[in-house]
């Protein structure tokens, strides 16, 4: 597996941009950027919609194109819903055409014209391509079920409250996917809706979460991330009294990006299971799950991974916690010899699954985790995206996102757009919360406004501007350029027209 880049490598890398030139600050010097990104051609795998379209309120006809070279919106919302690639529906419609010509039998037989497997191995082959996007073994990979799904399946089978160890450690500004706040109180950025995860977990098994689940918080609003140092502390304290940790690998607020094998390593030195709610790291940053000795991992396919909204999702287990031993699953009835787990079929010996034994035998590693018969037309559309990701490697990916994510900084901070408005240094109109330090950070920059402008300027750059990023209440602008269709010209369009947004959205607030 590749090595992660090292903090000095992105130094080194990042000393091309002149801060002092004037030049750097022009569309030109973008442009050139672009001609020598090695990585430039990817950016025609994937669809850019247009202005025009955008604007519309029609889907163009199939007989019309939905993207146009000269009128392309700056797409920068891939931390949100990644673009389509072109692969996606010529793969689709294959798919569609072998059901319609062969019914069942799409299940089992080898085609010669599609490029796809048979419908029962498709899970089987795109987890194989997952994993390289993860650093995982393959039998390490399931491509099953949704985000939510995946964590109560994993946490039945890693969080098991005992005596005095009951806690769940997690960071409390956490994706309302993940938990509920017990008690909640208003929130700066988010609203929790009433059931989630982590909480129900905890209530399963009769425990109070105000009680069992301790929250990570940012020392302060100013600054709302979380230093590596704190995370170890907290479990330091709270150790012998946790049953499980579980963090994010990049935080969705801010775009911090955690030191996963540091936090990893810290706990198992305290004898604790941890797992990494990856929705935002999958895609986004270099992984590698299995040499860092992650327990658990789970993640979507619909955000960095470009596989369309809603889709199927993943899971990682390493592979000492995916063992099966069939002479005792045999010897025991199925009472013992793996990882306890919920069980369903479709994670049962390939061998013998559709003899409907009354005894259940997990297939070894992830895979045994699964529950039921996976969507392949989901499957097929993930397979799209993996087949553009493996056109490159996850090195050369994070490497250009450094670089786009830094020279969208430069730009936001000293850029002729945007310098003014930072001009009177206690009362700046804007500033960026992400960490400054681009191996601390995934594909986003997350810019909090002063109040009051948040609707305005998000108005104007999507009615007016052609630019896509997306909100989170009351005041952040999330921006995620995405290395394998963003360009450094998508950067310098978003801080010329994050610019002109904000003087217009000031007038509005203040006249």
């Amino acid at each position: 597996m590749a090595s992660v880049q090292t903090p000095e490598q992105t130094s080194n890398e990042l000393s091309l941009f002149d801060s002092e030139h004037p030049q750097t600050f022009t569309v030109e010097y973008a442009q050139t950027l672009d001609q020598r990104d090695p990585l430039r051609h990817l950016r025609d795998e994937f669809i850019i919609p247009s202005k025009r379209v955008l604007r519309s309120k029609a889907v163009p006809g199939r007989d019309q194109n939905l993207d146009d070279p000269q009128d392309s919106c700056i797409y920068l919302c891939g931390n949100s819903l990644g673009l389509q690639p072109r692969r996606t529906a010529p793969l689709i419609n294959a798919h569609l055409r072998t059901w319609a010509a062969k019914g069942v039998y799409g299940h089992f037989e080898d085609l010669e014209d599609t490029g796809l497997p048979p419908f029962v191995h498709t899970d089987e082959v795109v987890a194989n391509e997952m994993a390289k996007v993860v650093g995982a073994k393959k039998e390490e990979v399931a491509v099953m079920e949704t985000l939510t799904a995946n964590i109560h399946l994993l946490m039945a089978s890693f969080y098991k409250p005992e005596g005095q160890r009951t806690k769940i450690i997690m960071e409390g500004k956490a994706f309302p996917s993940d938990h509920v706040r017990p008690n909640p109180q208003p929130q700066y950025f988010s609203c929790l809706p009433s059931q989630y995860a982590v909480e129900s977990q905890i209530r399963h098994h009769d425990l109070d979460p105000s009680m069992s689940m301790i929250l990570i918080e940012p020392e302060s609003q100013d600054n709302p991330t979380l230093t590596t140092a704190q995370i170890l502390s907290i479990i330091d304290h709270h150790a012998s009294t946790t049953a499980l940790i579980f963090l994010p690998g990049v935080q969705y607020y801010t775009g911090q990006y955690f030191d996963i094998a540091t936090i990893t390593a810290h706990a198992h030195s305290k004898g604790l299971l941890i797992g990494w709610d990856l929705a935002h790291a999958a895609g986004n940053v270099e992984l590698r799950l299995h040499d860092w000795d992650v327990d658990f991992a789970v993640w979507c396919n619909y955000k960095y991974l470009n596989a369309g909204p809603g889709t199927i999702g993943a899971l990682f287990v390493h592979e000492r916690h995916g063992r099966v031993d069939r002479d005792l699953v045999q010897s025991s009835g199925g009472a013992q010899g793996f990882r306890p787990r919920l069980c369903g079929w479709w994670g049962g010996d390939k061998s013998v699954r559709f003899q409907m034994r009354n005894q259940f035998l997990p297939i070894p590693g992830a895979a045994g985790y699964q529950v039921g018969n996976p969507s392949a037309l989901d499957l097929t559309a993930v397979s799209a995206s993996l087949a553009v990701f493996a056109l490159t490697d996850m090195a050369a990916l994070r490497r250009k996102s450094c670089l786009l994510t830094s020279y969208l900084e430069l730009l936001l901070l000293r850029s002729p757009h945007t310098a003014p408005l930072l001009s009177d240094r206690h009362h700046p109109r804007f500033r960026i919360i992400t960490p400054a330090d681009p191996a601390t950070r995934g594909a986003q920059l997350s810019i909090r406004l002063e109040p009051g402008l948040l609707d305005e300027v998000m108005r104007v750059l999507a009615q007016e501007e052609g630019v896509v990023v997306d909100e989170r209440k009351p005041d952040v602008v999330r921006v995620a350029p995405a290395p394998l269709y963003n360009s450094f010209a998508d950067c310098w369009g978003f801080a010329a027209a994050f610019g002109r947004a904000m003087g217009k959205a000031v007038k509005v607030r203040d006249r």
